[in-house]
């Protein structure tokens, strides 16, 4: 049976081992105001915090 001649390290071991690859974010664009965002997470617009197209937070009513 065949046996290493060296120690392979964790390192050179793990890499060997992967299988993770880099993707590109999926992006999308909100109904309600056009901006593109990432999904599932909500994003500002005009001092305004939107949701799958619903404000959430007024930044604006919030100030004055």
């Amino acid at each position: 049976m065949a046996h290493p001649k060296r120690k392979i390290s964790r390192t050179r071991r793990d890499k060997r081992r992967t299988h993770y690859k880099a993707t590109t974010p999926q992006i999308g664009t909100d109904p309600t105001t056009g901006e593109s965002h990432l999904y599932h997470r909500a994003h500002w617009h005009e001092g305004k915090l939107y949701y799958r197209g619903q404000i959430v937070i007024d930044a604006v009513e919030e100030v004055a």
